[in-house]
């Protein structure tokens, strides 16, 4: 879209600062737990039942929430990475993604403790200027520099160069998406969501800096 090209151009540097993500994190881990606290409520049954959406069941749609957090932070953490690791992660792309993997809710809670651990650790070692790198290429190294080893294999526009910033904008617009979906499957079983609202977060007492 025409709009698309003329944003990024314009915003060239990262328009969040470290806090600002620190804040947007905070508030992605907050809002997944809520998300887990409300799915303790169904029965094994209804966690699996197929409810016929984009990811059939709450289980199936909160594994890709936790992998798409997991395998998102595996690419940051390789910002020019080498063919072996690219070919491996799509080697176990699919198993990664494979709700069967997750029997139950606290085999889900167990694999986003990790998740959380290595995802709170990233999040406190990202500087303002590490937020405006663009993946697919190596750190501070000019655009118009041919990428080594491009991460963006890994996405589906083989070629966009997207700062760090963006990407995590991007996930955590995604966890977002998905936990709505979460809340509707909730109720179609009848049981009750909790709301996870971004003003609801900061009322119960997490600040902006």
């Amino acid at each position: 879209m025409a709009w698309q090209g003329k944003i990024a151009g314009r915003r060239p540097r990262p328009t969040m600062t470290n806090d600002d993500i620190q804040l947007l994190y905070e508030y992605d881990r907050w809002a997944n737990n809520r998300v887990l606290q409300a799915a303790s409520t169904l029965s094994a049954e209804e966690f699996t039942r197929d409810l016929g959406g984009s990811f059939r069941s709450v289980r199936d749609t909160l594994v890709h929430i936790v992998r798409s957090e997991e395998g998102w932070l595996t690419c940051w953490k390789e910002p020019s990475p080498s063919s072996t690791f690219v070919m491996d992660f799509w080697a176990r792309h699919h198993s990664l993604f494979d709700p069967a993997e997750f029997p139950d809710l606290a085999a889900v809670r167990r694999k986003w403790a990790e998740v959380e651990k290595e995802q709170i650790q990233f999040v406190n070692r990202v500087t303002h200027q590490s937020l405006g790198d663009s993946l697919g290429q190596p750190p501070n190294q000019s655009p118009s520099q041919p990428p080594r080893q491009p991460l963006t294999r890994m996405l589906p526009v083989r070629k966009t160069q997207i700062s760090l910033t963006h990407l995590m904008q991007h996930l955590a617009n995604h966890s977002t998406y998905h936990r709505g979906q979460v809340a509707l499957m909730m109720r179609q079983l009848a049981a009750e969501p909790l709301a996870t609202d971004f003003a609801m977060f900061l009322m119960e007492g997490h600040q902006t800096k």
